[in-house]
Order: C-alpha cells, then structure tokens, then sequence
C-alpha cells in the first residue's frame, strides 16, 4: 500500500528526463522555487498543473502521485491479518475506525471490499451496535455487486449480503437476494477434471478432482449439522443423523483434516442430546470437542492430508490464504464461549464432568498443549 507521495514521483522522473528544476519550471510555467518546494513536499501543485505534469513526463495522474486505487492480492492477504490480529488486541472502534478509512481509500478495489466484509462478518460479534457492523457490511457487498464486472466477485458479494442479514435476524431481506428454485448442481470441478484428464495432464486432474471431493465433503457435513437441528424434537431421527455424521467424519479423518467443522458437529449434537435429556451423550460430545481443541485446533491452518495430498497449494491461493479469518486469540475466546456460553447447556452446569471438560478447555487456552 501506498499513500500519496507526488514529491519522490517528481524527483524520480525529472532525472530520467535529465532535466534540472530550472527546466520543468519554464516548462510548466512555474518558479524554481515553486518546483523545489513540490519535490521537498513543502507545497503540492495547484490541481489544474496535474494533467499537464503527467502529460510531460508521459504517465497517467495517478501515477505521478503515487496513488493506487487497487490493492493487489497479496498486499489484501496481508492486509487483513494484520486488522484481525488488532481487532484481538485493540478496541473496537479503534480498529473500525482504519477499517473505514482504507475502505474509503480504496472504495473502487472490489477484491479489497469483499476482504473487508469477510473481516466486518467475523469480527461484528466484538461490537456494542454488531447489527451496524453487518449493516455496514451488506452495503458494501451490495456495492461489489452491483458496480463490479467481475462475475464471481458479483456472485460472492451477493451471497455474503444475503450472510449478512441472516446475521442480522432479517430472513426476509436475505431471501430477496436468493434464487428459490434449487436447480441440480453444475460438474464445472468435474467437467475440468476429466478434460486435464484427457489432456494427459493427470496430476493436475488428481489435484481438481481432490478440491472438488474436499468442498463436497465439507459441504456435506456442514449441511448435515443444518439439517440435525430441525430434528430436536425427534430423537430418532436426530440420533440417526449424528451416527452418519461421525461416521463420514471418522472415515475422512475429519479432527485433523477440518477440526472447525468437526467442533460444529460436536457442539450441535451436545445441544441436541441436552434438548432430548441424555446428559451422558452429551457429556460424551462435549469431552470429544474439548479432546479435539486440545490436540488438533490450533495453530489452524487449512491444509491437505494423506489422502487429499495435492490441495495444499489451491489454499495458498486463497484470498486470505490458509489462515483462519479470525485471529488465534479471538478463536481460543470462541473455543471456550461455544461451551460455556451456550445456554442450551446450562442444564450440565451442575454436573462434575461438565466442569471437568471446561476446566480442561480453560487450562489449554490459557497455557498451551505441554502444560
């Protein structure tokens, strides 16, 4: 990133002209002294010398500047770890306050806006008004949406919108922003497999075949956590759903391969046992969450495994790269509050196991894995 700086443009391109301040001066219809105060960034030149400045030394205005509208990905990347490492350790408003600044700055960098509304969604929870933050959020998805003609950045700042107001208890309003009609997916993944494939390209169709396998892997389990909790007031069926979700996950390795998936699924099925009084098996849960926070969180990092061995490098080009989108102190916070913060658990409240389990939780959190 770049703030602008028209004095060291001034210096830089004078001398690969090889003309002194003298020169420029005539040329542009100024005094010496006015030249030098420009390159001591004592004064700038009045607005209406730009074009002609530029024009001389044959570059755009923004360029003699030193203005940058756009951001490129790995300065994002960078960029937005370090305003989620300040939302951990600095108030709030603090941090909204550069937030709102280099939106401004960079109101027309769409790939920047959406970093931002990701870093807005996951850290609102941190705010007194969260609801203004995600509203500040939708607004500016809306306007990547609309004023972007990238279609996938279009197509992502609209389902973030629609994150946003569910966010926001406003159904309605992210309903709007959706298609109704569920349509069979697309094999696009697939479809670019088997042609790398027939290329005779294997390795790069093993590598699209494993994302492909990957997403829809996560997107089954996370689907089915969804789908367990229309299921409380059925135990049966709710029970059914949690043995083949474990089952997938035992089979994929899932503790490793995607512990926050997996703390999902164990939380949610603690709520379910709670709701439906099996204390034990939510005991159980709780036990497996915490074991699993302990031994295979943190540090987190998306990566691959034995048998996705060739995706490691797909996260990489990640917008945000293989980091978490929230910082390792927030997420040790949330860790904890999912358990002790949930009401759905306040009947273990009393139970020596369940203070066990947290007291376990808090020691980690607090210390590290040696302790």
């Amino acid at each position: 990133m770049k703030e602008i700086n028209i004095a060291k443009r001034l210096i830089d391109e004078r001398h690969k002209k090889g003309i002194r301040q003298d020169d420029l001066a005539e040329y542009i219809g100024v005094s010496k002294a006015a030249v030098s105060k420009w390159e001591s960034d004592k004064s700038y030149p009045d607005i209406t010398l730009l074009p002609q400045l530029a024009a001389y030394f044959n570059i755009s205005i923004d360029e003699l500047i030193g203005y940058e509208p756009q951001m490129v990905k790995e300065d994002i990347k960078k960029l937005y770890h370090k305003l989620s490492a300040k939302f951990a350790d600095k108030p709030f408003d603090e941090v909204m306050d550069e937030c709102d600044s280099i939106i401004k700055k960079y109101y027309s960098c769409f790939p920047l806006l959406l970093q931002m509304v990701v870093l807005l969604v996951n850290h609102a929870s941190l705010s007194k008004n969260a609801n203004d933050v995600l509203q500040k959020a939708a607004e500016l998805s809306a306007r990547v949406k609309n004023e972007s003609e990238d279609v996938s950045d279009a197509k992502e700042a609209s389902l973030l919108e629609a994150v946003c107001y569910i966010m926001m208890q406003q159904p309605e309003k992210a309903l709007d922003l959706q298609d109704e009609n569920i349509r069979p997916m697309l094999n696009e993944t697939e479809l670019l497999a088997q042609t790398y494939q027939m290329l005779g390209n294997n390795q790069k169709s093993k590598e699209v075949w494993q994302i492909s396998m990957y997403q829809h892997l996560l997107f089954l389990v996370g689907d089915a956590v969804y789908y367990l909790m229309l299921y409380t007031d059925d135990f049966s069926q709710a029970q059914e759903i949690i043995n083949r979700i474990l089952a997938v996950a035992d089979i994929f390795k899932l503790n490793k391969l995607h512990p926050a998936t997996m703390a999902s699924v164990y939380v949610a099925s603690a709520q379910v046992y709670c709701i439906n009084k099996k204390i034990d098996d939510a005991l159980d849960m709780l036990d497996k969450y915490v074991t699993m926070c302990i031994n295979d969180f943190l540090p987190f990092t998306l990566h691959g495994d034995s048998f996705f061995d060739s995706i490691d490098n797909w996260f990489l080009e990640f917008d945000i790269g293989n980091k978490a989108p929230r910082n390792e102190k927030l997420i040790k916070e949330s860790l904890l509050q999912c358990i002790t913060g949930n009401p759905a658990f306040s009947i273990l409240s009393d139970h020596p196991r369940y203070k066990s389990i947290t007291d376990k939780l808090k020691h980690y959190l607090g210390g590290n894995k040696n302790d």
